[in-house]
């Protein structure tokens, strides 16, 4: 099992590192201010999902692959940064539509939500290899079956990272929801969205293992 003292400092970390302004807690913020706090939390566990794979890659060794293979790593770079270009050009044209807070909470628009938040952060093979960099800081070689020891450690970080965004996303919709019942205002909203998604794209396009 994992050494008290080190799961102690990998909470610890861990909840640092949720509340540090990044791509996914922003994208969040901005679902709980233009749509609803249950498209925040369905956001939250979408990506959380996606928190799955890179957890399971990292405990078996996959990641390594977006480590030592630049063409691996670019072509699922690319991909996650047009798949953000894609959302921030749908925001776009779809800015001046009134905000119906019954359609976001809609089954259909929460499927929808959920599935952008997993696609996203399978598409970002920076979490990939934050989590290979990351978990093993935590393990314990002394305590045998290191897998499940990064397993248990993913888990706990993705608990934290729904508790914390979500409380994020809840927060920033009880802030905003005055002042989204103006129309221009919503219509600014999703311009603002648009452009830190056309950013984050860039970003990760740009970015370097």
């Amino acid at each position: 099992m994992i050494e008290l003292s080190n799961l102690y400092m990998f909470i610890l970390a861990s909840f640092l590192l949720c509340l540090a302004p990044g791509p996914d807690n922003i994208y969040v913020i901005t679902q709980g201010m233009t749509k609803s706090k249950k498209a925040a939390v369905v956001t939250t566990l979408g990506l959380c999902t996606g928190l799955i794979i890179h957890t399971s890659a990292a405990a078996f060794g996959i990641s390594v692959i977006f480590k030592t293979s630049q063409i691996a790593f670019d072509i699922v770079k690319y991909l996650g940064a047009a798949y953000l270009l894609y959302i921030a050009y749908q925001v776009f044209i779809h800015r001046n539509e009134p905000l119906d807070l019954t359609a976001h909470s809609s089954k259909k628009g929460l499927k929808a939500l959920y599935l952008k938040g997993f696609v996203m952060n399978i598409l970002n093979p920076k979490v990939s290899i934050f989590f290979l960099a990351f978990l093993p800081q935590f393990v314990s070689v002394e305590n045998g079956n290191i897998p499940l020891q990064m397993i248990i450690l993913g888990l706990i970080f993705m608990l934290l990272t729904v508790i914390v965004f979500s409380s994020i996303g809840i927060v920033s919709n009880m802030l905003s929801s005055k002042l989204l019942k103006n129309p221009k205002i919503v219509s600014y909203m999703n311009i603002v969205t648009s452009f830190v998604l056309i950013s984050l794209g860039i970003k990760l396009a740009l970015s370097q293992k």
